[in-house]
């Protein structure tokens, strides 16, 4: 068996892995990004959630550097806003939200200026504002900020008595502040004019200082009056609604004004402005009603920031150890392996990323919109296995493994007495690799009590291939499969595993029927054999969406007597144990995160319907049963390695062969013996190294007489290429073979030379 590596890491076809629009639609899906709902209700774009989160780790200076930073007069502001943020917060869904407002009071009363030094140059162009109102009184702070000359005309005579006409009624203490910071302003102010007559006679002058003029609206002057493009530029600002209005007006106003002098377009590219919709989705699971904390100090401001959720949408990211490993949401996943795949033609950072996620569609599930990075990373697989610049070196061994299941180990027989069966057991690679004492009681229960007769087919379904995104291996594999199907009569499959069922319905067309269904249909065996205690029961991944075969399983349970507790993230929220996707071969640290998730939600022994889950949990310690051993009074390997794996395959067969259809198999004698140390089958089995891989080693090595001796240790070293892959073996000879100390492998290719 030997699968072609490709020839070189240059040479690449190309193929577009997802449109532009596609590309945009899927990243739309997710939310992550969305504003918080108090940031959105904020015309002014205030990052409440981020103020708040700065009292609640108690940086008060922090959260007054971001009040700061939308008013040029937060006391003012904070006096008189009407805080929609308030209406917004989701808490207010159970109860009552944050006290935005005084969280901002707070920040203005604990916080400290910073003291920093601009060194921006003034901008050329100067402002004229004619008249003192709200807007304009904000809008002269906006332009400060910007760095414009502004020029300020009033009736007024002083900044307090400015500040007191602008928002009459306010504490003194409020007046005095911001007449303080306006005062502090570089403003040059032209006290006791008439703003009217300033405005009619000053044409002219500005003009000739190429000034942009505001003014508020006073006898003569409408509010609707268009902007003028000429110079000089005259903006007309109206009667607004409450301090908020007023500062959110003066923005767009200053907006305008800088892309005038700039001689842009002002209503072109000004962004998003103003309050917006959010399409953020945040779950209150688990978020308890609390009331309001009167702020009357630090400490009770800091307990009152507690309150707040800090709104965002990480539901993928909570149940998906993928996700929570690389700390990316997916609309940022995507764009990066989209450029990996579609831009970048040199080294690849994106492909370990790529081949560790497990295909399992639960983030799909988990999300509000249906995000299915699973789905991304299968097109980038066959997407790069298609132009080259995928490596065969992640996935090859699962590959190898497949293969050997459908050559060296298949089986595809009908019922002894039968030349057409009515149905076929399909129990998957996997089951018969752990359990193949299970896989064989569970058909000779079947050939006992199903009518019709039924055919076994011991074989992969083809998802590894699938999985690794070698789509031309995938549909030979799908073709080698329908016509063993077609010679059997395409008869109705029992799948005995839920990825197989899915895998097999896809491609074939023919009636698939789950093997716990028909259980339930014929009852089970008298040997069933319950867990005396409860266990926690763990939906596979390949059930997801198949609510069938999940509530099978549960009544399959109860019948067997077993006292079964649901765990979080059951059902389609079910995570991956660490085998779906091939992540285990590709990046174990991923996978071994992936079954520590799994296990998490636990501390009872787990209770599987995939050979794969069990045997992933159970390598990581915990007490595992698959469902069949129950039914069938049978107990699978403890964590068997590799080369028991593929010897189960073949031994199942073997036995099945003579015992049920009279076939012997005539067994190979070696002429030698080998010998393994525990190290070396841990190392082999860490190292995907089969005991096979090693009985060629030798075999070369009897051929060739090649091996080198370690003088140090009297260790013998010898090598064989197979396939892409050269294998070395440590090892003492002994009186009939070999004893196998270490082994490992490596993709390079010895040649001698003459």
């Amino acid at each position: 068996m030997k699968i072609e590596e490709r020839a070189s890491t240059h040479v690449y076809r190309q193929r577009q892995m997802l449109s532009k629009e596609d590309l945009e639609a899927r990243e739309s899906l997710c939310v992550h990004e969305q504003p918080a709902y108090c940031n959105a209700a904020c015309p002014l774009k205030l990052d409440v959630k981020a103020m708040t989160a700065a009292i609640a780790a108690g940086d008060f200076d922090r959260a007054l550097a971001l009040y700061e930073k939308i008013t040029p007069f937060p006391q003012l502001l904070s006096a008189g806003c009407e805080a929609p943020c308030e209406q917004s917060c989701k808490l207010c869904s159970l109860g009552e939200g944050i006290s935005i407002r005084a969280l901002e009071s707070a920040a203005l009363t604990w916080g400290k200026k910073s003291r920093g030094m601009s060194f921006l140059r003034k901008k050329p162009a100067a402002v004229g504002i004619f008249g003192g109102d709200l807007m304009t009184l904000f809008l002269a702070g906006e332009l400060v900020k910007k760095r414009y000359p502004v020029h300020f005309y009033c009736a007024e005579n002083d900044p307090r008595a400015l500040v007191e006409h602008c928002v009459p009624g306010f504490s003194p203490e409020i007046v005095q502040s911001t007449a303080k910071i306006l005062a502090a302003m570089d403003i040059q102010f032209h006290w006791n004019t008439d703003p009217a007559a300033a405005f009619r006679q000053a044409e002219q002058p500005l003009r000739a200082a190429s000034y942009a003029v505001a003014a508020s609206v006073f006898p003569g002057l409408e509010p609707d009056e268009a902007l003028m493009v000429s110079r000089p530029q005259k903006l007309i600002t109206g009667r607004t609604q409450g301090i908020l209005g007023a500062a959110y007006g003066a923005k767009k106003a200053a907006l305008s004004i800088d892309r005038m002098a700039q001689k842009l377009d002002p209503g072109s590219t000004r962004g998003e402005e103003g309050a917006v919709e959010t399409k953020l989705y945040t779950s209150l699971d688990g978020v308890r009603p609390s009331s309001r904390i009167p702020v009357a100090d630090r400490d009770s401001a800091i307990a009152e920031a507690r309150r707040c959720i800090q709104c965002r949408c990480d539901e993928c990211i909570k149940g998906c150890a993928y996700l929570q490993h690389y700390q990316k949401f997916p609309r940022i996943l995507t764009r990066e392996i989209y450029n990996n795949v579609s831009i970048i033609m040199g080294d690849h950072m994106m492909n370990k990323p790529i081949n560790a996620c497990a295909l399992c569609g639960q983030c799909s599930v988990l999300c509000p919109n249906g995000y299915d990075m699973g789905e991304i990373c299968r097109i980038a697989r066959e997407n790069m296995v298609f132009t080259g610049k995928m490596p065969l070196a992640p996935h090859e061994f699962a590959l190898m493994d497949m293969l050997f299941s459908n050559e060296e180990a298949f089986l595809c027989r009908p019922q002894p007495g039968f030349d057409q069966c009515r149905y076929v057991f399909f129990p998957g690679c996997q089951a018969t690799a752990i359990a193949p004492a299970t896989v064989r009681s569970a058909y000779l229960d079947l050939c006992a009590r199903l009518p019709g007769g039924v055919a076994l087919m011991l074989g992969c379904c083809g998802a590894i291939c699938h999985w690794a995104g070698r789509y031309e291996l995938t549909g030979q594999t799908r073709r080698f499969l329908q016509a063993c199907l077609a010679d059997l009569g395409n008869p109705a499959i029992i799948a005995g595993c839920p990825t197989c069922k899915k895998e097999l319905a896809e491609f074939t067309g023919l009636e698939v029927h789950g093997f716990w269904q028909l259980l339930e249909q014929i009852g089970l065996p008298d040997k069933a054999c319950p867990v005396p205690r409860p266990v926690a029961l763990h939906d596979a991944c390949g059930a997801r969406g198949d609510s069938g075969t999940q509530k099978s399983i549960r009544r399959i349970a109860a019948a067997l007597g077993c006292q079964v507790a649901d765990t979080p993230y059951s059902g389609d929220e079910a995570p991956c144990c660490g085998y779906g996707g091939l992540t285990q071969y590709t990046n174990r640290e991923v996978a071994r995160k992936m079954t520590e998730k799994c296990l998490e939600r636990s501390d009872l022994p787990y209770l599987s319907y995939c050979m794969a889950c069990r045997d992933r949990f159970a390598r990581e310690g915990r007490e595992s049963f698959h469902l069949l051993e129950l039914v069938y009074g049978t107990a699978a390997d403890h964590c068997p390695d590799i080369s028991v794996k593929r010897y189960n395959r073949l031994g199942l067969k073997q036995q099945l062969l003579k015992e049920l259809w009279n076939e012997e198999v005539i067994s190979v004698d070696l002429g030698f013996t080998i010998d393994y140390t525990p190290e070396a089958e841990a190392l082999m089995d860490d190292r995907m190294i089969l005991k096979s891989d090693v009985i060629q080693v030798f075999q070369h090595l009897r051929e060739t007489g090649e091996a080198i001796c370690d003088s140090e240790t009297g260790l013998y070293i010898t090598r064989a290429r197979e396939g892409n892959v050269t294998f070395w073996v440590k090892y003492r000879e002994t009186d009939t073979g070999y004893l196998v100390v270490s082994a490992y492998s490596h993709r390079m290719k010895v040649v001698n030379r003459q």
